[in-house]
């Protein structure tokens, strides 16, 4: 520690929230280089330098403040950088991400109350980012570049590494999914089920192995064939077949599983249930509502239907035991990930989706003030329908099978009506079991919002509306940006006519415009057409669910937009908030940080793209753990293609071979020396322990 200057002054039992992942990042400048091992990024700060040490980035945090002498630099190192028994340090104990507080310390260790210290940090911030943002700044973004770039200078060339083959993991994590483990679950609440939602293992718990795939896997039966059929053996789940074979969700004959399109709702069949549906709402045949989201969705029968239909459904239901509803879904070929409404947004952007569907989802849609309404109203596009079947809709008829009254029944209608009202919806149609809101495209309706003691009240100005990855749910109405003329269902553009037209909300992106739109689009024309060269497959049958693992306006799922497969597009949390201008042009996608597992089940994608993902985000994200996440969401035979600098492409390619693929190194399609792609194949291999 002889390196950094100044007096050491420890504060202790300082309590940070998991917010701190998105602090006030203008109180710094970040001047970053890496290793495969390593990351370094420094922080000049004039006088008053701190040391953070992040042994485990979601677990604890170690605090320094150093002063009294000029240092130019703040450093943050990995665990490998530094040796514990040559620093003297106290832990500052943080909330866990998922909030989990960490122990307290004993009341009589208190040296600085809690509420002084919130105070002194938020003032140092403050008075930091002045500095920063004044004239009397001594430090220009071009010096900064210029550092950067004499960092980069002193590699030779790219990173070296050297290859290891991991391990297998134990047949017992076949469907392993990290962030939503259901062996972990007894370590968080039951309120509101927040134990189902996203609570990722720290550092030290992650698994470095290869999940195995079931024995007597197969390769997934081929679209369309699989939307009806898949084998018994990808998804070996009988619970779900014993316990639905009243509603016809699945059966068991030999060696697959058939799905007949039956539902808790749709007794006649779904596409009879759609078809129901249409008739309330003309729009669903002319191209008017494209992007739909399912809660609840069972094994997607609802939303394979719909694909038919020139309607993109993003299925959605949480891990289970035993029923793997999201698993069947993939394995079916149909957009679905896992999540649920608890006590956190939705990782989609405000006013993305056409319509929302429950189909007696057991959502409690009038409990805790109607916060969960208050979610789909967000995610809802103005003039959007949200569709309910189920209790209470219809009660005089159904109450006896719901194991209910029919007072309760009438109570909570009425509950569901008021609210809805509040929250600027309206009835626009209703037929036996299925009701239909729609969203009010007129902002005048919210003002009833400004009366005083009104609920639900506005979000307030300092409420972001698209903020959505670990950001708790808020009860309170968002209201649409008024400066959007073209957001409404009534004025965007129709499908398949949207998809090519530079939406209204691209300029809300800095140093986006309509023609950088354009070119993006024809961009990725051409380097579609070349990824076609490259991986012959690409386009035809044996490729049905894609990720464009970090896309920017969608432009690569918009240029395969005629091909038998869709796209899951993903934003990372930490890039500029694009995925608005994603759902806006009639595309799907999420929010994500690749620093953490993916919210899906192992083996359920046959194509996984990569455009420069480590090459941005490596001062964060470990190569390695990316690569084993990759490597567990990817069908045995599926493909990689990653797009990315030489700098990067050589590691990636050595790491992958511990990863049991195949890669092979090309040129980009205008030969640009600086960029390499590289196709990869993951073999299909079985467990020796099984």
């Amino acid at each position: 520690m002889t390196s950094f200057c100044g007096s050491l002054k420890v504060f202790r039992k300082v309590i940070i929230s998991h917010t701190y992942r998105h602090t006030c990042v203008y109180t710094y400048i970040p001047i970053k280089t890496h290793t495969l091992t390593h990351t370094y990024i420094y922080y000049y700060i004039a006088c008053v330098h701190i040391y953070l040490f992040t042994p485990h980035l979601h677990h604890s945090l170690y605090l320094f403040v150093f002063a009294n002498k000029p240092c130019p630099f703040i450093q943050i190192l990995t665990t490998s950088c530094i040796h514990l028994s040559s620093m003297t340090f106290v832990k500052v104990r943080m909330k866990y991400k998922d909030d989990k507080p960490g122990r307290q310390p004993e009341k009589s260790s208190r040296v600085v109350p809690i509420g002084v210290m919130f105070v002194v940090l938020c003032g140092l911030s403050f008075y930091l980012g002045g500095i920063f943002c004044s004239e009397r700044n001594r430090i220009s973004t071009d010096q900064v570049s210029k550092a950067v770039d004499s960092v980069e200078s002193t590699v030779s060339g790219p990173i070296q590494v050297k290859s290891v083959l991991f391990p297998e993991c134990s047949a017992d994590l076949q469907d392993y999914t990290p962030c939503t483990d259901p062996k972990r679950w007894m370590k968080y609440g039951r309120y509101r089920l927040t134990f189902m939602e996203r609570h990722c293992p720290p550092v030290f718990d992650r698994k470095e192995c290869l999940i195995p795939p079931p024995d007597g896997y197969k390769e997934p039966i081929r679209w369309p064939k699989s939307k009806d059929e898949c084998w018994y053996r990808n998804v070996p789940y009988d619970w779900i077949n014993k316990q639905k074979s009243n509603q016809h969700w699945l059966r068991k004959e030999g060696e697959k599983f058939y799905f007949p399109g039956g539902g808790t709702m749709f007794p006649n069949g779904v596409s009879a249930y759609v078809d129901q549906m249409q008739n309330l709402i003309p729009g669903m045949t002319d191209g008017t509502l494209r992007t739909a989201i399912d809660t609840g969705c069972g094994v997607a029968s609802w939303g394979g239907d719909l694909l038919d239909r020139g309607i993109l459904t993003v299925s959605l239901a949480p891990r289970d035991n035993h029923e793997a509803q999201v698993q069947f879904a993939l394995e079916r070929g149909i957009p679905a990930i896992l999540g649920i409404i608890s006590t956190q947004r939705l990782p989609f952007p405000s006013n993305s989706f056409d319509m929302a569907h429950c189909s007696r989802c057991l959502i409690p849609w009038t409990e805790f003030g109607g916060i969960y309404l208050l979610e789909v109203h967000r995610i809802l596009r103005p003039g959007g329908f949200w569709v309910l079947s189920g209790p209470p809709i219809n009660y005089k008829r159904r109450w006896r099978g719901w194991n209910t009254t029919i007072e309760d029944q009438k109570s909570d209608y009425e509950k569901l009506k008021k609210l809805l009202t509040s929250m600027c919806f309206k009835l626009y149609n209703m037929k036996e079991d299925i009701a239909v809101w729609q969203k009010t495209s007129d902002n005048n309706c919210y003002k009833q919002l400004d009366v005083p003691d009104t609920y639900p009240p506005k979000c307030d100005d300092g409420t972001e509306p698209d903020s959505a990855w670990y950001t708790p749910l808020r009860p309170c109405v968002v209201v649409p940006n008024p400066k959007h003329k073209k957001l409404s269902l009534q004025s965007v553009a129709k499908w398949p006519e949207r998809l090519h037209e530079a939406p209204d909300r691209i300029g809300d992106i800095k140093g986006s415009s309509a023609g950088d739109f354009n070119r993006d689009d024809s961009m990725w024309k051409n380097r579609v057409a070349h990824y076609k060269t490259l991986l012959s497959i690409l386009g035809t049958d044996k490729i049905r669910n894609v990720m464009d693992m970090n896309t920017r306006y969608g432009g690569f799922a918009a240029s395969l937009i005629k091909d038998p497969l869709w796209v899951m597009n993903v934003v990372s949390s930490y890039a500029p908030n694009t995925l608005p201008v994603v759902y806006d042009r009639g595309l799907i996608g999420t929010y994500h940080d690749w620093c953490e597992a993916f919210s899906t089940y192992p083996r359920t994608y046959d194509l996984l793209h990569v455009d420069s993902l480590f090459t941005l985000e490596s001062h964060r994200c470990e190569m390695k753990y990316v690569l084993l996440e990759m490597d567990r969401i990817l069908r045995p035979n599926g493909h990689a293609l990653i797009r990315e600098s030489g700098y990067f492409a050589d590691a990636v390619a050595t790491i992958a071979k511990g990863l049991r693929w195949d890669c092979h190194v090309n040129d980009t399609e205008d030969g640009n020396s600086k960029e390499k792609i590289l196709v990869c194949r993951k073999k299909l291999w079985y467990s020796q322990s099984s």
